[in-house]
């Protein structure tokens, strides 16, 4: 996205607004072609990469990384591309991340601005199950991303955009799995966040969970 300044040099407040939540543990390449392939197909000034604080659909099923340390992680991946930030409202917000809760903080930030909330198909799938998933429709607008073949389909009662985006098989599970085994990570992963990974030592405790 072009930087258009006004007059004073000062850049104008983006007016359009992509919410990627996620717990990003680890974020990797098809975060990243996932969010510049939906900025670029909706024009979007700003898609934000929103670590969750705690995900509440993962609470107590495995062993979360601290939210500061899947932070770091964001802000190495998105680095300085242009229209992507990391996001850390929910952190601040403390507690469970609700998505609801997260638009209402953007709107209050962001009033001017057009809100869209970036989910896959899955989840789109089970958006009634969500906390005040009503809230999250009225909010913003949803847009649902997508496999080539794949087809979802939600009630009318849902103002949604679908968005196609390659398909790349990447799993934050097996990415884990890969830093304990030491399968490769080319490709999968950006430098910048193994940089950050390597000096946190993070994913250190699946080792120690393999070797128990």
């Amino acid at each position: 996205m072009p930087d258009q300044r006004s007059v004073d040099g000062s850049v104008p407040p983006p007016r359009r607004i992509g919410l990627f939540g996620g717990t990003f543990d680890p974020p990797h390449v098809g975060h990243l072609v996932t969010a510049v392939n939906v900025a670029h197909e909706l024009d979007l000034d700003l898609t934000i990469l929103m670590v969750a604080n705690v995900p509440w659909q993962k609470s107590g099923t495995r062993e979360i990384t601290p939210a500061l340390d899947r932070l770091a992680m964001v802000e190495a991946a998105v680095g300085d591309v242009e229209g992507l930030s990391a996001g850390r409202t929910e952190i601040d917000l403390g507690g469970a991340s609700y998505t609801a809760d997260t638009l209402e903080a953007l709107g209050d930030e962001h009033p001017e601005a057009e809100l869209f909330t970036i989910v896959g198909d899955d989840a789109a799938a089970g958006l009634k199950s969500w906390t005040r998933f009503g809230e999250v429709i009225e909010r913003s607008r949803l847009v649902v991303v997508d496999r080539p073949g794949n087809r979802v389909e939600l009630p009318p009662i849902v103002d949604w955009i679908r968005v196609e985006v390659p398909r790349l098989e990447v799993s934050s599970t097996d990415l884990r799995e890969r830093f304990v085994d030491g399968r490769p990570l080319d490709y999968l992963v950006t430098e910048p966040v193994l940089d950050v990974i390597a000096q946190r030592r993070l994913y250190e405790f699946e080792s120690e969970v393999l070797r128990s």
